[in-house]
């Protein structure tokens, strides 16, 4: 009988030594797993920072482009209409373009500060967590609508200058005109 008892102490000792690590694996694995939570949180925020900083660049870069346009068409337009009020002296009808080129100008300068005033509140709302990181979706407020006075008409090219089929078929069937005498 002596060799029996000996083999059942041995077997609870193993027993005992087995549900001991059990437990130290147990535990283990529980402060693993809120290692790993931890870990993937701050992952997560990390994403989160580095794609926000990343739409708020973009943000800023379409609108410093917005800015160097706008500002880079004024002059433009100025020129335009200097040179038309020139050609104006050979075709009265000139001058409809130059109010045109006006009227457009007036357009772009109406909307260009509610635009960027707009992006200034997707970014803020980016910043503080608000808004989804797409830059197709809109945070909160109406798309800017441009104001409805005058928008026929800068949709429009004035009459004289569409040309007539007829003109273009004309101009082509021509024969160049010889300078030799």
């Amino acid at each position: 009988m002596f060799g029996k008892d000996d083999l059942v102490d041995n077997l609870s000792r193993d027993l005992d030594r087995a549900r001991e690590r059990r437990d130290a694996l147990a535990s283990e694995v529980t402060t693993l797993t809120a290692q790993i939570a931890e870990v993937e949180a701050r992952l997560s925020e990390e994403k989160t920072r580095r794609e926000r900083d990343r739409v708020l660049g973009e943000i800023e870069a379409i609108k410093k482009r917005i800015k160097q346009a706008t500002g880079a068409f004024a002059p433009v337009i100025g020129k335009l209409c200097e040179a038309i009020e020139m050609a104006a002296t050979v075709v009265p009808e000139a001058r409809e373009l130059s109010s045109f080129l006006l009227s457009v100008a007036t357009e772009v300068d109406s909307v260009v500060d509610p635009l960027l005033r707009e992006m200034d509140q997707r970014a803020d709302a980016v910043r503080a967590g608000h808004a989804t990181l797409d830059l197709l979706c809109s945070a909160n407020g109406a798309p800017i609508e441009p104001s409805k006075d005058n928008r026929d008409r800068l949709l429009r090219f004035p009459v004289w200058l569409s040309r007539n089929r007829e003109v273009e078929k004309n101009e082509t069937t021509e024969k160049p005109r010889s300078t030799a005498a």
